[in-house]
């Protein structure tokens, strides 16, 4: 590899702005804020989402618009429960 052209590579802590929740993980990120994590300091780096609080992750996705596409696709072609049968 060449040197002096890559960025810094380190450990940092990510953490979940809605939950709280944190976990270490390498980036090239940095940051002014330090947090003590599991015995060490490291860099805090504030995300928005992450697997804590996405819906996807937590159950809590509602799939409202593909219901409804769905509900049209069948009326459109008259498909009811009763063809199903």
């Amino acid at each position: 590899m060449k040197q002096g052209i890559h960025p810094d590579y380190h450990e940092v802590v990510f953490m979940d702005s809605a939950t709280g929740y944190k976990f270490v993980a390498g980036s090239t990120k940095t940051s002014n804020e330090t947090v003590e994590f599991e015995g060490k300091e490291y860099p805090l780096i504030r995300v928005e989402v992450t697997s804590d609080s996405h819906p996807f992750y937590t159950g809590k996705q509602k799939f409202t618009q593909a219901d409804g596409r769905v509900d049209r696709f069948n009326k459109k072609y008259g498909f009811t429960d009763e063809n199903k049968k």
